[in-house]
């Protein structure tokens, strides 16, 4: 019998303890599938050609958790493109009238799609905070991921948030996210350090095209969606998930996003993280019930998760300094 040299420990094996959630106060929203991009290291595998999105009844659901439960300190939403779908403007006003922090999770070019226009305006007028995906500060490595013509259109939308106060005014914040370059080989690498690539990112920009941004996230590409069939063609990925676990880091698990996070997906079901939501990996009650957002309200508690679930992929998030949706963990 052949053994795979590259076979990862799994995750559970690498936990003392037991990997305890912590108490919720970061509610995240995947509205759903639709994107007018379809980047190629997109873990939701997002496209024009999806139709997946958050229903009414869903949406409602979600308004009265927003309402119900002053522990959550932010309304975080993602997609596809979350401002193309169903619930982005009322879960934005619901969060801000419960003076709640609102994320958007943008990819910029949004903005230049017909309908979609007035969103820099709305968001501003609404002080979200913009967390906007530039994987690159290089144009090259930008539309090699995302397509050709993204990186002038990020410019371009990064310069009309510029002109509106984000990344000047401190109630209008702008956050970039790096992501590394897929992998064509097996010389893998974890992220910059993200202090000093921030600063690059800041020169960079700025000096070229007058942007400033409050901060930048990095993020590692973890083995899930278009980035695990990437690796996978190249018959990479337990060869990466090896190397990822090398880098592991017991240091990070204190700070890792799914310990105060509840994750939400477009048809109402809990996970512990976007992931694990990606995965199918529901989050359970300590009697082994899958969660829903009906359920959570039905129990009148968000504290209702014991333990998170993990997988191998986890490596991706405790490798090295760590990774989050807010970026390095240490």
């Amino acid at each position: 019998m052949q053994v795979n040299a590259f076979a990862a420990t799994p995750f559970s094996q690498k936990l003392q303890t037991p990997f305890l959630k912590h108490h919720i106060s970061v509610l995240q929203i995947n509205l759903g599938k639709i994107c007018n991009l379809a980047c190629s290291h997109c873990h939701v595998e997002a496209s024009p050609h999806r139709t997946e999105e958050l229903t009414p009844d869903i949406c409602q659901q979600l308004l009265e958790i927003i309402h119900r439960f002053p522990q959550i300190s932010t309304v975080d939403l993602t997609g596809g493109a979350p401002e193309m779908l169903y619930g982005f403007r009322s879960l934005i006003q619901a969060a801000r009238e419960q003076s709640k922090e609102a994320i958007v999770r943008s990819n910029l070019t949004i903005y230049f799609e017909k309908g979609y226009e007035d969103i820099p305006e709305f968001c501003a007028n609404h002080q979200v905070r913009i967390v906007a995906s530039l994987p690159c500060y290089l144009e090259d490595n930008v539309d090699k991921m995302r397509g050709k013509g993204v990186f002038d259109l990020s410019i371009q939308a990064l310069q009309w948030l510029n002109r509106l106060g984000y990344g000047n005014d401190p109630n209008l914040i702008l956050d970039l996210v790096y992501n590394p370059q897929l992998p064509t080989s097996n010389k893998f690498s974890l992220a910059p350090n993200q202090q000093g690539l921030q600063v690059a990112y800041k020169d960079y920009l700025r000096s070229h095209f007058g942007i400033v941004f409050n901060n930048l996230f990095t993020i590692t590409n973890l083995p899930i969606g278009r980035s695990k069939f990437h690796l996978q063609h190249r018959k990479l990925e337990d060869e990466y998930l090896h190397f990822l676990e090398s880098h592991y880091n017991p240091e990070t698990l204190a700070h890792v996003m799914c310990r105060n996070q509840l994750s939400v997906d477009y048809q109402g079901n809990i996970y512990d993280c976007d992931f694990n939501q990606m995965e199918r990996l529901t989050a359970r009650s300590p009697n082994g019930e899958v969660l829903t957002v009906a359920k959570i309200l039905e129990i009148g508690d968000l504290d209702v998760i014991q333990e998170i679930q993990t997988a191998d992929y986890c490596y991706g998030c405790t490798a090295g300094s760590g990774s989050s949706c807010g970026g390095a963990l240490l």
